[in-house]
């Protein structure tokens, strides 16, 4: 079995696409349901947020799992195959770990050094666990990514700024906002009314960043009233009805959308009624930006259109993040410093796991030549007593292991190294293993793991 992703993300596809292809509640349990019953499929979990759609899987088989992953993903987009795969990027075995480690530490995300992508990734996580999708590989590389986006961000200072897309948006709608006679550059939603629609892990962020940010009043919007109403109240705002919206709008001067709809939730009509309300009510037209981090978006795109309204989008926040990026560079750096050495050590575990049949079976033919040798001393010189016995065959047992010990901990840790397969094989021919031994432990460990007989294609390698 390998690792494979498939996925497609705001560097390799527009926001248009990405939209189309992002997956969430019922939607993205029954992608996760298909993509794990497919065929040469052993497991999998999927990571969808606002700027990326990946599908992680164990396969038996590269180009099969890809051709079957690929077509589930343009059927639950609603796109043609040919038109989605220009989109896609494709990452295989050591490659799909190194992008899964990249990825959870932030490096991968529109603005980077975003700690919310650890987040995403523990969710999608703990979501293929619940569904029987995950397997026993990919819930270590998915605890293995964690464990290195955790140190990206205890030991460099990737996240220092507090960055993510609710901040950098935050801050390129502030500079279409009216600001103070004295600017605060701290603070620069001071005097502003927020309006965030959607109370998901997002709308949290939006929320307490605006709170952070001076907001003067914070009004939450969803579809579910009681979310709505603990999350206005961790920052003291209050509540708007999702039927009220127009009235709500009105009353905003920077709009936050980051719901989990599946269509749009701002519509050019319900925004056209605000403006109305709002003349008739201040007799005059002020700025209203909207703030759309949701996808598929939630903001109709004729809504730009309107007099004194501004809608930034996903797409609008990518060359804010490659400024980011720019300016961490030392940070990033060390980021990609911890990656190598998170994968450096697997692969060494990994090559190490590989050649332990062998040293298992090669510690079991000396076992039976001990008891052997005690049999034919036996023998030669009498039933021994049990005392004399376990004297000489712990003396036996201990000689074997001394000589043992030193060629089975090298092999292990030369493995990893170029050409390791060599020393494995050595060690086969060296001490005449059998074959069909060293098969047997790979066999008893993979059912050690399944839980059943290990497959066919496996028993015949």
């Amino acid at each position: 079995m390998s690792v494979l992703v498939i996925g497609m993300s705001h560097r390799s596809a527009p926001v248009t696409v990405l939209e189309r292809v992002a997956v969430a509640g019922d939607e993205l349990g029954k992608l996760l349901s298909d993509v794990f019953q497919a065929e040469h499929v052993a497991g999998t979990f999927v990571v969808s947020t606002c700027n990326r759609v990946e599908v992680y899987a164990e396969v038996d088989k590269f180009h099969a799992g890809v051709e079957a992953i690929c077509e589930l993903l343009a059927r639950h987009a609603g796109i043609a195959r040919n038109d989605l795969t220009p989109h896609l990027y494709v990452h295989y075995e050591d490659r799909a770990v190194q992008h899964l480690l990249s990825m959870a530490c932030g490096l991968e995300s529109m603005v980077v050094g975003e700690s919310q992508i650890l987040g995403q990734v523990r969710q999608s996580l703990a979501l293929a666990r619940r569904q029987g999708t995950l397997g026993r590989a990919l819930d270590d590389l998915g605890a293995l990514a964690l464990r290195a986006a955790k140190r990206a961000h205890a030991e460099t200072g990737i996240d220092r700024s507090g960055a993510n897309l609710v901040t950098v948006g935050v801050g390129l709608a502030a500079a279409r906002l009216p600001k103070d006679a004295k600017p605060d550059k701290a603070r620069p939603l001071h005097g502003l009314s927020v309006l965030v629609v959607g109370a998901g892990s997002m709308s949290s962020l939006a929320v307490t960043t605006s709170a952070r940010l001076g907001a003067a009043r914070i009004v939450v919007a969803n579809r579910t009233q009681d979310r709505a109403v603990r999350l206005a109240a961790s920052v003291r705002g209050t509540t708007a009805e999702l039927a009220d919206l127009p009235a709500a709008l009105a009353a905003a001067d920077l709009v936050i959308s980051c719901t989990g709809a599946t269509g749009l939730v701002i519509t050019t009509d319900k925004v056209a009624a605000a403006l109305r309300l709002r003349e008739q009510s201040e007799g005059a037209t002020r700025p209203l930006v909207f703030l759309d981090l949701a996808l598929p978006r939630d903001v109709d795109h004729d809504v730009a259109g309107l007099p004194g309204v501004t809608v930034l989008g996903l797409d609008t926040l990518q060359d804010s993040g490659a400024i980011m990026a720019a300016t961490q560079a030392p940070d990033v750096a060390a980021v990609r410093t911890i990656v190598a050495e998170e994968l450096a050590a697997r692969l060494s575990a990994v090559q190490a796991a590989r050649v332990a049949p062998t040293v298992v079976a090669l510690r079991a033919k000396a076992v039976k030549v001990v008891e052997a040798e005690l049999a034919r001393l036996n023998g030669r010189v009498g039933q021994l007593d049990d005392r004399a016995h376990a004297e000489i065959a712990q003396a036996m047992h201990r000689v074997v292991d001394k000589l043992l010990h030193a060629p089975t901990v090298r092999v292990k840790e030369l493995a990893g190294s170029p050409g390791g397969d060599s020393y494995e094989t050595a060690l086969r021919v060296l001490f005449d293993l059998d074959p069909g031994a060293v098969e047997a432990v790979t066999r008893a460990d993979a059912e050690l793991v399944t839980g059943s007989p290990a497959p066919p294609e496996q028993e015949a390698r």
